[in-house]
């Protein structure tokens, strides 16, 4: 019997893998467009060693991986899947970061993690989107990966403000005490998992929280990196 293959998300060719939704020409197409800074994603003349930001104050996670910047085609993919309630774009988006993450442990050696986290959503957000974005990245990842994924390791605790309409120092002060941490995670190196990174104010919250509690390392892994 004859099965109708699946299209790819971004060129609507017919794809090999059905499951990959972004066909090898299109990723190839992401692979390498973003130069940035091995510890913050910003902008930077050596993918290796930190830029001089990072030098003079670095942020507090160990290092961030991210596919490209917030652009066509990838931001138009995310902008379905964060708001457009296409949960079927999750898969394909993680396998992006994967292929982002595995080529980052071979020519910048980054370390194996024991464990990846979302980036939680207050349960009212939650419950009026229906589900968390970053969660459905996280799982398909920790599978692929071998390693753990505790769904609900992270809460926030605060009705906070939404980001995107904040500035930097603003998102700093508004995401303060809004994380609790329900899990020990003492000598683990972690990812924790977000769609798009800006000014960093909350994955740099979530890190301060878990290497407070232990934690060996915290990378950050995101679709995409704002510059």
């Amino acid at each position: 019997m004859l099965t109708v293959p699946g299209l790819c998300w971004l060129c609507r060719m017919p794809l090999a893998l059905s499951g990959w939704g972004v066909c090898s020409v299109c990723t190839r197409s992401l692979d390498g467009r973003l130069a940035g800074c091995p510890q913050c994603g910003l902008p930077a003349v050596n993918r290796v060693i930190p830029c001089g930001r990072c030098l003079k104050k670095s942020p507090p996670w160990n290092a961030l991986v991210a596919v490209d910047d917030y652009i066509p085609p990838l931001s138009g993919l995310i902008h379905k899947l964060k708001f457009s309630g296409q949960t079927a774009l999750a898969p394909p988006l993680a396998r992006l970061l994967l292929l982002a993450v595995l080529r980052a442990r071979r020519t910048r050696a980054l370390p194996k993690v024991d464990m990846v986290m979302n980036v939680p959503l207050y349960q009212r957000r939650h419950w009026r989107r229906g589900y968390n974005q970053s969660d459905l990245l996280c799982r398909p990842l920790a599978r692929w990966l071998g390693c753990r994924y505790p769904g609900f390791a992270l809460k926030r605790v605060q009705a906070t403000a939404i980001q995107h309409q904040l500035s930097a120092r603003q998102r700093k002060r508004n995401l303060k005490n809004a994380f609790l941490l329900e899990l020990a995670v003492n000598g683990l190196h972690i990812a924790i998992v977000d769609d798009v990174v800006t000014t960093g104010s909350t994955v740099a919250e979530l890190s301060r929280l878990l290497l407070r509690n232990g934690a060996a390392s915290v990378q950050v892994w995101c679709l995409c990196r704002t510059l």
